[in-house]
């Protein structure tokens, strides 16, 4: 009878804690019915107790982990305790929660597993300050911290509110059209259309004909009319990429739009009034091209009212780290995984590349990556090969003391290059033992591609599926 009491009042003692607690705490059987939900749990959720005892959970939570890595199903799986994974639930008003979620498995006084309890806790505060903390090193879509960036961010707000013609030089892949966007969005235009348009794309009469538009009957396929992208921008702004890849025919055209704010459709014999505002972008170097003769002075100085110049990734590294943790919180949102960052060996590979194709070869590596990597961190095997031949190079210069482990990385590592790193092959070829080869691997730290490397076909497969 004394242990009858015991244990209700431990009972009592311990919904009491579950009831006071700020994290939302349930339990679920082994048909994923819940069981138990507690106050927290409620109101993060913004479903009632009653409402949920008794459905599925992936019923009442929606979270992204539901459709891939669910931690509930990995404990109940692995037979382990998961702490702190990284998701979102969807509650009872469809707005989005960040939430870190710890499983483990319930089991009863005979210790058989009879279903699992997870908690969770709501990161919306959290996530709101980081937020504030980040909007003083992000404007719209464009992220950094480095002072040359900061120059730029404290112009852009000033720039958007005039209406003088932009010109945004840069190498490709540095962020020209996100600029130019975020310009608009400052912009007392920014309820109007953006339109963006590459000029290199199109030969002179078809870009003519898609920025003024045509009459029918204008040309041969001229079956209708069609509205230009001038026509398409009115009241918002219009982007003109790769300016500098314009004949000097068309580029006396684009004068006389900018000098008369007027377009005439191709095959008319009216001109219409336009009220757009011009950005202009190049990956060259439109001075030295003015001096050069190769772009038309007059235009240069109608564009060049305010010109701004984005800095490649490599004069700007200190930004890598934040714009990683912004793209892999980007993908997570899209592809419904938990990947939690970059595994040190990565960051170190990436710091020492020199990102020739800037912020969107870095954007493309992590989203390859996202490809072989569902939750955890990114490791060396889940980038583009080639980053994983350069870290076993990098190998050779970290070891400066030791001239015979140097000596013995540099062999190795050319070795398994010759063989693709096929290792069996490779051992052979040093003329050790596949086991050998192994140990010595492992002691000198030297990690391998996910690929076993048996032929080059394979290897060239891999390089053109994710590369």
């Amino acid at each position: 009878m004394e242990n009858l009491k015991t244990d209700k009042i431990i009972k009592n003692v311990t919904e009491i804690i579950l009831e006071s607690i700020s994290d939302g705490v349930f339990t679920v059987n082994n048909n994923w019915e819940i069981m138990s939900f507690n106050r927290a749990a409620e109101e993060i959720t913004g479903t009632p107790r009653a409402e949920a005892i008794g459905k599925k959970c992936w019923n009442v939570f929606r979270s992204n982990m539901c459709e891939g890595e669910c931690a509930l199903k990995k404990t109940m799986k692995e037979g382990k305790s998961f702490v702190s994974s990284s998701a979102y639930i969807i509650n009872s008003e469809k707005k989005q929660i960040p939430i870190t979620v710890s499983t483990s498995l319930l089991k009863d006084e005979k210790d058989k597993i009879i279903g699992c309890v997870e908690t969770f806790r709501d990161h919306s505060l959290v996530e709101e300050l980081r937020k504030e903390i980040s909007a003083s090193y992000q404007i719209g879509d464009i992220i950094s911290h480095s002072a040359v960036m900061a120059k730029i961010f404290k112009a852009l707000p000033q720039i958007s509110e005039s209406e003088s013609s932009v010109l945004i030089e840069g190498e490709t892949g540095t962020g020209k059209e996100l600029t130019a966007r975020a310009i608009h969005n400052l912009s007392h235009r920014a309820g109007k259309p953006f339109v963006a348009i590459n000029c290199g794309a199109f030969p002179d009469t078809l870009l003519e004909s898609e920025l003024f538009g045509f009459k029918a009957g204008a040309f041969t396929s001229a079956a209708k009319d069609k509205t230009g992208y001038f026509t398409a921008a009115e009241g918002g702004t219009i982007l003109l990429d790769e300016i500098g890849d314009t004949s000097a025919a068309f580029q006396v055209k684009l004068l006389r739009v900018l000098e008369e704010r007027e377009i005439q459709p191709l095959g008319s014999e009216k001109k219409q009034k336009i009220n757009v505002r011009i950005i202009a972008a190049t990956n060259k170097n439109l001075s030295l091209m003015v001096k050069n003769k190769e772009f038309r002075i007059d235009l240069f100085y109608r564009i060049n009212v305010v010109r701004l110049n984005l800095p490649p990734l490599r004069k700007r590294m200190e930004d890598i780290p934040l714009l990683i943790d912004h793209f892999i919180n980007k993908l997570n949102r899209i592809k419904g995984k938990s990947v939690n960052g970059v595994h040190h060996s990565v960051l170190e590979t990436l710091m020492s590349y020199n990102f020739p194709g800037n912020i969107r070869e870095l954007e493309n590596i992590i989203e390859h990556a996202f490809i072989l990597c569902s939750s955890g961190n990114i490791m060396l095997h889940h980038i583009p090969e080639h980053f994983t031949i350069q870290s076993l190079k990098k190998l050779q210069y970290n070891t400066s003391g030791n001239p015979v482990k140097s000596a013995e990385i540099k062999m190795i590592t050319e070795a398994l290059e010759k063989n693709n790193f096929n290792r069996k092959d490779t051992a052979k070829d040093l003329g050790i033992h596949k086991s050998t080869l192994f140990r010595k691997m492992n002691k000198l730290g030297i990690s391998l591609p996910k690929i076993d490397g048996r032929s080059k076909t394979q290897l060239k497969k891999h390089n053109e599926t994710f590369e």
